[in-house]
């Protein structure tokens, strides 16, 4: 797979929105988006408001690991077929509609719990929840990489993220609003209804070409036992192993990488409403300026973000999207010793998703070239995983952090983590300009 990178001219890379695929992704986006702060940062302003101590919010953030274990279902995904509905649908949009239903039936179940009675059945029915998102998380990424060429992924994470954050606005600006009027189980299946964006999506997308699997469609004739040794050798250990023998030594150092890069913002994350709470913002004003302006300075990041990607080159904006997410979660810092002004918020807040949809739309398509298409929901669903399980990790500690420290000190904490994926991009920047050395005549 070459590693060198086309440049485009700016005209071409902004008519790049209008291809009819692109424009899909910006519904699946948003399918993909509405559940994750609904187990997570909502739930988290959901639990403290209910009087749910900070040290616990932190533990049971680690719902969403679901996201960061993924992998391992991800072969499944790529090769098992659903009874009937494969047949109907194909693989990417069956699994697709079986993880949205999934989706469905979890935030229904949630709004009918009780946390202060029953957390743990509202921790129970959040893994469903959670386990469902990343479910559909791997057969929308399939589906983004498989229907359009390398060059257009930049603009397709660009609509991604832009629908990925409208769900998060509606998921957050919109149930916070909601609880603030009438209660959070009523958001909760108001939540459930928006989610219904994904079946009729499935029913509309057309399911991607898939490049033929190694022994595919053979061996029907050995027994059982060895042809489900055969399948998971095909479905399990072949997209792994391609991966370490194309990029040889140097994968380890690329999943380094995307171990770390994403720990500062998650880690940052999960203390955010709590910290605007305990300020003494509102509700209604937490998710009208944190969940409904802040993500649409996210948006134009992660718009502007694609254009970039596709002018510039993955590596340069990818640097530049990990410097600015340091220095926006260094602004938290300083915030925690203002007053509770509204101004302030609106400034910091918009910085952080402004950094935050460049950043993001950049890894997106970083990790996108990484995978191949023979492989793709595997590979792509080992590298989000990857990307998520150890910060997942991490953030289930913010709580204990600030319990013993301050949030001044939290939130420079989590600025500092952010560092070592700095370091790591230099890395890999020098390697990719080896390999195009070494392409070029």
């Amino acid at each position: 797979m070459s590693r060198v990178e086309p440049k485009h001219g700016w005209a071409e890379s902004f008519l790049v929105y209008r291809h009819p695929r692109v424009v899909a992704m910006l519904f699946l986006g948003f399918a993909a988006g509405l559940p994750i702060l609904l187990v997570f940062g909502t739930l988290s302003a959901w639990l403290r408001v209910e009087g749910v101590d900070k040290t616990t919010i932190g533990f049971v953030s680690w719902v969403a690991l679901a996201y960061g274990l993924k992998f391992f279902w991800s072969p499944l995904i790529d090769r098992a077929p659903l009874p009937v509905l494969t047949r109907v649908l194909g693989q990417r949009r069956s699994w697709m509609l079986l993880a949205q239903l999934g989706v469905i039936y979890g935030l229904v179940s949630m709004a009918s719990t009780d946390p202060v009675r029953h957390l743990e059945l509202t921790v129970l029915f959040a893994v469903i929840t959670a386990f469902s998102s990343a479910t559909q998380d791997i057969t929308i990424d399939a589906w983004r990489i498989e229907a359009i060429g390398e060059d257009y992924q930049g603009a397709m994470a660009g609509a991604y993220q832009l629908g990925y954050r409208l769900g998060m606005i509606v998921a957050g600006g919109g149930a916070f609003s909601l609880a603030h009027f009438y209660s959070w189980p009523v958001a909760y299946l108001f939540m459930a209804g928006f989610m219904l964006i994904g079946p009729l999506m499935v029913m509309l997308i057309a399911e991607p070409q898939h490049p033929a699997l190694p022994d595919e469609g053979s061996h029907r004739e050995l027994p059982a036992l060895l042809r489900l040794k055969r399948w998971f050798v095909g479905a399990v250990v072949d997209p792994f192993r391609e991966f370490f023998v194309r990029e040889g030594p140097f994968a380890v150092v690329i999943l380094v990488f995307i171990m770390v890069y994403r720990i500062s913002d998650i880690t940052l994350g999960v203390m955010a409403n709590p910290f605007y709470i305990d300020m003494g913002y509102s509700e209604l004003e937490i998710g009208l300026v944190t969940k409904t302006v802040g993500p649409f300075v996210t948006i134009a990041g992660a718009l502007v973000g694609g254009v970039l990607v596709m002018h510039f080159g993955r590596m340069r904006m990818l640097l530049a999207g990990a410097v600015l997410v340091v220095l926006t979660n260094l602004l938290f810092a300083w915030l925690a010793t203002q007053e509770a002004k509204l101004l302030w918020l609106i400034l910091v807040v918009g910085a952080d998703n402004l950094a935050a949809g460049i950043a993001t739309t950049t890894f997106v398509a970083y990790l996108s070239a990484l995978t191949n298409k023979a492989y793709t929901a595997t590979q792509y669903a080992l590298f989000s995983s990857i990307m998520l399980l150890l910060a997942k990790f991490f953030a289930g500690f913010s709580g204990m952090v600030v319990d013993n420290t301050s949030y001044p000190f939290f939130f420079a904490y989590a600025a500092a983590l952010g560092i070592p994926s700095i370091l790591l991009i230099l890395v890999l920047m020098k390697h990719e300009q080896r390999m195009q050395a070494q392409v070029a005549p």
